[in-house]
């Protein structure tokens, strides 16, 4: 079993940017489509941006424009650049396969406050 760790997150003021990191155990995470996922408090999770084996990306309206999806195969690592952020960006981001294969690491929060 993969796992997962995603660190990064912290208090920011709207506008503010962030880097958060998620690294794998293991380098099959290379082969496959990677999600970042955010859960904003008493809501569903919800995807906000993959990255496929080979670098192409997808981003939901929301946070088109804003959040930048990335990777380092080498590294075992997928990066979320975020920048322009807003209130209703706060939440807990995980990380998983854009099908949430494997099991959920523990987050990392991100607060956009006034």
């Amino acid at each position: 079993q993969v796992q997962l760790v995603e660190s990064g997150g912290g208090l920011v003021q709207p506008g503010g940017s962030l880097r958060l990191s998620c690294t794998a155990s293991e380098s099959i995470f290379t082969l496959y489509t990677i999600g970042w996922y955010r859960q904003a408090p008493g809501k569903q999770r919800e995807l906000v941006a993959t990255i496929t084996g080979g670098g192409i990306t997808n981003y939901p309206a929301p946070v088109k424009g804003r959040f930048t999806v990335s990777r380092d195969n080498a590294k075992n690592t997928v990066y979320l650049q975020m920048n322009g952020l807003k209130p209703e960006d706060t939440g807990a981001y995980y990380c998983n396969t854009a099908s949430a294969l494997w099991g959920w690491g523990p987050g990392t929060q991100v607060t956009v406050f006034s």
